[in-house]
């Protein structure tokens, strides 16, 4: 497992670049890192239909470097407060706003200033007064205790060295009852060693990734119940040999080892109506 404090430079550097790469006008990213080509990568691209493309700026569109479409499955409803983890460029935020109306609210939390940067931009661009960018870090929410209704996150969860402190943190910030409603990938199998070291493949939201059954863990340790995952991606040995590519591994033979074991899916669980953090209460 790569060290968390270098993974999350890493990171860092990363979605700084592909945020500044977007500003910059450039419409093509193939040929940049794999974990970045959000055009051709197998997992980033085709995940939000034309109807809500046309709700954001087109950039926010372009920068959009997530592995599915959380505000399409989380079921929003006007009124709420929706945090997103790892907003990036604030596609999901400015989304997930228009769905909530001017009488709910939509944060954005991001760790990369770029990104932050871009993402106000988008804000200005969108016209919407119930967005609101934070920055910090997933593993320390800067919000208080059941401040929100719904957590989403697009393909960030998994970039963590401490997701049980991320889903710690998603609980403690949920108004009991909330709802947690992620897209992330989800590895389903054993995956070779050279795959979960590869810090570049971290950062492409595929070393990182947790199986099916310890994301279920986590989440009922962390105090969350009605646990669900829904695949809503499986990824064969053509897209593995494209997020593959380029990382000093034998690609055909890799891209067969993970045929079909990694995934992109839905996470939905729930924070009891009565509930308090796990060991906090006395019986």
């Amino acid at each position: 497992m790569a060290d968390t404090s270098d993974l999350k430079e890493v990171v860092r550097e990363k979605y700084g670049q592909a945020a500044a790469r977007v500003q910059s006008g450039a419409t093509s990213c193939c040929g940049t890192a794999p974990s970045l080509k959000s055009c051709c990568d197998p997992i980033t691209s085709n995940l939000y239909d034309a109807g809500q493309a046309g709700e954001v700026p087109e950039a926010a569109m372009q920068a959009s470097l997530g592995c599915g479409n959380p505000t399409a499955l989380a079921e929003l409803k006007p009124g709420e407060t929706v945090l997103d983890l790892g907003s990036g460029g604030g596609i999901d935020v400015i989304l997930s706003a228009r769905r909530v109306g001017p009488a709910g609210k939509a944060y954005g939390l991001d760790m990369t200033d770029e990104m932050l940067a871009f993402a106000q931009e988008n804000k200005r661009k969108s016209g919407l007064a119930n967005v609101e960018f934070l920055r910090g870090e997933i593993e320390n929410i800067p919000l208080p205790a059941n401040a929100v209704d719904v957590i989403i996150s697009n393909c960030v969860i998994n970039l963590s060295g401490d997701k049980d402190r991320v889903l710690q943190e998603a609980f403690r910030v949920l108004k009991p009852g909330g709802r947690f409603a992620v897209s992330d990938v989800v590895v389903r199998g054993e995956v070779p060693d050279a795959i979960r070291t590869s810090m570049e493949l971290w950062v492409g939201c595929i070393a990182g990734a947790l199986t099916e059954s310890d994301y279920r863990d986590k989440l009922a340790t962390a105090g969350f119940t009605d646990i669900d995952v829904e695949v809503t991606r499986v990824y064969g040995v053509e897209e593995a040999a494209t997020f593959l590519a380029g990382q000093g591994l034998d690609v055909e033979a890799a891209a067969e080892e993970v045929d079909g074991k990694i995934v992109s899916a839905f996470i939905r669980a729930t924070k009891p109506s009565s509930s308090c953090a796990p060991g906090c209460c006395s019986h």
